[in-house]
């Protein structure tokens, strides 16, 4: 898939998400950005990392697996367009952020891949890229 063709796609296809991602970008324009396989990648000072649509942010410490997962999301944008926030995106925040899912990963010790829109990601990511995705 062409970079253009790419991001023509997600801003039809996907345009809740890329919506999103444009607003938030904007909003850190000053911060360090650049790009991933046809998505705009733009670093800030948070400790998790995040995509909205063809929209990547990657929090302090990520490091290129990390980039590759975030990818891996976009590639969940485009296939899965307006179902994307209702199926993968509310469902990795809701995994990432509320204590109660914080609480059980630590006291069972699974992993934060391990929950389908994360492990789906890794997989997606690394199949489009070639590159590793986090395993931890």
């Amino acid at each position: 898939m062409g970079i253009l063709f790419f991001r023509l796609w997600q801003w039809t296809w996907g345009f809740p998400q890329s919506l999103l991602g444009f607003l938030l970008r904007m909003s850190l324009r000053d911060r360090p950005h650049g790009h991933y396989h046809g998505c705009v990648v733009t670093h800030w000072e948070k400790g998790g990392s995040m995509s909205l649509g063809m929209y990547l942010f990657l929090g302090t410490g990520a490091d290129d697996s990390v980039c590759v997962h975030e990818f891996g999301h976009a590639v969940q944008s485009a296939i899965l367009g307006p179902l994307y926030l209702p199926v993968i995106g509310i469902p990795s925040w809701l995994w990432c952020n509320l204590k109660v899912f914080r609480k059980l990963r630590k006291e069972k010790k699974i992993s934060y891949y391990r929950f389908y829109p994360e492990s789906t990601a890794n997989w997606l990511g690394t199949k489009v890229t070639g590159e590793p995705s986090p395993s931890k």
